[in-house]
């Protein structure tokens, strides 16, 4: 018999820890190849880990609850092939989390991590560097940037989190106490300096200051009130998704100047073509086609004709994003709301745009999606018409610095503009909202976005065969 080591892998390039949702299998239990042996949690999305190998679960590791680093030692599992890198040759079976694995191997037994698996090819030099470096959330990243605290100064600040993380709560204490020096008063920006002859410094320092010095105090995050609770009012805990969604849209609205344009938008021809094109389209490719799909490619050519729009914000630096990931809003059924990634959107044509849309919504749905899915995005698509709103003013989905709001399409009156005059008519109308960044995203920039989304819809070919 042989013990495979079953390590926490890794779920995406901004993904280093999970939390331990619940345990599939029990000590003793047998597992198959590819079965699940537990769930877990990111920031991002839920999913299962799956074993590479058949065999008996011997120990866990880890409790419910619990967080784990990615690359940590989660299992052990009893296999029936031949001893090799994987194995433990004196393995405790008393398959309870109490009995800690470095008390059941020797030092030299000990299979090293996943993540130093992958580097095992870089110098020893690189190892200890990358081993040495301190992980910090998205979040914490973000606050740091807006303050202009730089990672040699985060390295020194003391984290109350797991093996000394750094939390948000640590980082915004730190902030707050470093506005006050050693003797308690507040610091004050000096604008200039002017040299006092010492003949009369004396004389100064009898006669009282006549104009106060300006005290330069910068915005506090303030904690919010306690709500009354009256007798038959119901308590609702938040779940960790909504506990995740609350704090990111905080963080959102702190860090970026949000600004929303609107336009309406005639989408009539896009109706009756769909209307026309829809059965023989589903037929052909097995897929229904929705208007989402062709809101995105209107998107990603606009994106194309405004690149800075499709851009991100570190500090001071602007980073220009080569591929175009658009992130679709997706509510789940239990009321949260999700946003998986169509990855290079600008490579695909509209049938495969359509293919995606389905999968992603159907994965979503059914919290199938992969950490992956919901990673990278450059540009966020909201369909709040869905459910029956005109319009809206979305979020910025950080480190994004626009989002685009898709309203209800509703039959309305419209002035049509011909060659023989004016006329009235019943037309398929539609808003779209763009809530964008305005420490990068003028209003220039911003409307001429929106209005280019909306002559591309607008121009739409009612003769396109796809």
């Amino acid at each position: 018999m042989a013990s495979y080591k079953l390590y926490l892998p890794k779920m995406g390039e901004s993904v280093a820890e999970a939390t331990v949702i619940k345990w599939l299998k029990k000590p003793g239990d047998y597992i198959e190849v590819d079965e699940a042996v537990m769930e877990i949690a990111t920031d991002k999305v839920d999913s299962d880990v799956p074993s590479p190998v058949a065999g008996k679960l011997l120990v866990q590791h880890y409790h419910e609850n619990d967080v784990v680093q990615v690359g940590a030692l989660i299992a052990l599992i009893e296999t029936e092939g031949p001893e090799d890198g994987f194995v433990n040759k004196e393995v405790n079976t008393n398959n309870t989390i109490d009995s800690p694995i470095s008390e059941q191997i020797t030092e030299e037994e000990v299979q090293v991590p996943y993540v130093d698996q992958i580097n095992q090819n870089t110098p020893t030099e690189a190892k200890e560097e990358t081993q040495q470096s301190r992980f910090y959330s998205p979040l914490v990243k973000n606050i740091a940037a807006s303050e202009g605290i730089t990672e040699s100064e985060l390295s020194k600040i003391a984290g109350s989190g797991m093996e000394g993380r750094l939390t948000k709560d640590d980082l915004l204490n730190y902030i707050r106490n470093r506005k006050v020096d050693g003797t308690g008063t507040e610091n004050v920006t000096i604008t200039e300096v002017v040299r006092v002859p010492e003949s009369i410094t004396e004389e100064i320092e009898t006669k009282p200051i006549e104009q106060p010095i300006a005290i330069v105090n910068e915005p506090v995050a303030k904690e919010a009130h306690a709500a009354p609770i009256a007798a038959g009012d119901e308590i609702i805990e938040m779940d960790r998704m909504r506990r995740l969604i609350a704090e990111h849209m905080v963080m959102s609205k702190q860090v970026s100047a949000h600004v929303t344009s609107f336009v309406e938008v005639d989408v009539t021809n896009i109706v009756l073509w769909r209307e026309r094109i829809k059965s023989s389209f589903e037929k052909r490719e097995g897929e229904k086609i929705t208007y989402t799909p062709i809101f995105i490619e209107a998107v990603v050519r606009s994106l194309r004709d405004f690149p800075m729009i499709n851009i991100s914000v570190n500090g001071t630096q602007i980073i220009k994003k080569k591929d175009i990931n658009i992130g679709m809003a997706t509510a789940l059924p239990n009321g949260n709301l999700i946003v998986p990634v169509i990855k290079k959107a600008d490579s695909l044509n509209l049938t495969g745009l359509t293919k995606e849309v389905n999968d992603l919504a159907n994965r979503a749905r059914n919290n199938k999606l992969k950490p992956d899915d919901i990673q990278d995005g450059t540009f966020t698509i909201t369909n709040v018409g869905s459910f029956g709103n005109v319009m809206g003013t979305p979020i910025i989905n950080q480190p994004q610095v626009a989002i685009l709001a898709i309203g209800i399409i509703r039959k309305k009156p419209a002035v049509i503009e011909t060659l023989q005059g004016d006329m009235i008519a019943i037309r398929h109308m539609m808003f779209l909202s763009l809530s964008y960044d305005h420490r990068v995203v003028d209003g220039a920039l911003g409307g001429m976005f929106v209005k280019r989304v909306s002559d591309y819809l607008e121009n739409w070919d009612t003769e396109r065969e796809i």
